[in-house]
């Protein structure tokens, strides 16, 4: 049974962060992570999936393999399992054995017809606005032993680290890019103002109220419109609205 080196793991975790483009792509990096992780500590092959939920979002699963996302979609679809139990407690929840564990039978039924005899659920520490949970899968019963667990809890304190890291990395691009559409749209408005004010001799109040009126009366977004009158002025779909970083 092997332990695994923290300092390589962060390492390693950071830099799937900053080379991933996306969530999901550093989601499924860190189960491959863990199951590499797990699987040296426990000496056999095990399986991980990681359930991410925040605000206002659909859940993102992502998976070491194929296997590793069926089953944890599987849990989803029923609603129960160890790793479900593991992100409503805030703690590790262990499905020791299918063949002999009741509290989640219908589940513990669909592992076993999967080839997997025991899973284990540990939560990642993200803070308020954010939950996720590892669901590890083995082959056999007895392979989560105590040592083994702490290692995949000492494992989620790395991993939820690496995770908050990434979910603020792409809170901020959002940000960026919503902040960029608002620009751009202020332009939009700001440039067929200028038109409008120019044909028809008017100031720009009254102009923004021509425009808001052709909005509501075409029923299309003031953005639209706007871009609608900058183009015919330039003869150009492309007004040149876009910023750059």
């Amino acid at each position: 049974m092997e332990s695994f080196d923290h300092g390589e793991h962060i390492r390693g975790l950071h830099e799937l962060v900053a080379g991933s483009a996306d969530i999901k792509g550093t989601l499924d990096g860190l189960t491959r992570f863990a199951a590499t992780a797990i699987s040296q500590s426990s000496g056999a092959p095990i399986d991980c999936a990681v359930t991410l939920r925040r605000r206002k979002r659909t859940a993102t699963v992502a998976g070491s393999s194929k296997k590793a996302v069926e089953l944890d979609n599987l849990e989803q679809t029923l609603q129960e399992g160890p790793c479900l139990d593991a992100l409503d407690k805030g703690r590790t929840v262990l499905l020791a054995d299918v063949e002999t564990d009741t509290n989640w039978p219908e589940y513990s039924k669909l592992l076993a017809g999967h080839g997997c005899h025991s899973a284990l659920g540990v939560p990642l520490p993200l803070g308020e606005t954010s939950e996720a949970v590892l669901n590890f899968f083995a082959p056999a019963p007895g392979l989560f032993t105590e040592e083994v667990i702490k290692e995949a809890e000492a494992f989620a304190e790395v991993a939820g680290s690496t995770l908050r890291l990434a979910i603020r990395i792409e809170a901020m691009e959002q940000l960026n890019a919503d902040l960029k559409a608002a620009m751009a749209s202020r332009t939009a408005i700001d440039l067929a103002c200028g038109v409008i004010m120019a044909q028809s001799r008017i100031s720009q109040d009254e102009a923004f109220r021509l425009l808001t009126q052709a909005s509501s009366h075409r029923n299309q977004k003031l953005r639209t419109v706007a871009e609608e009158i900058v183009e015919k002025v330039t003869g150009s779909a492309d007004a040149k609205l876009n910023f750059e970083d």
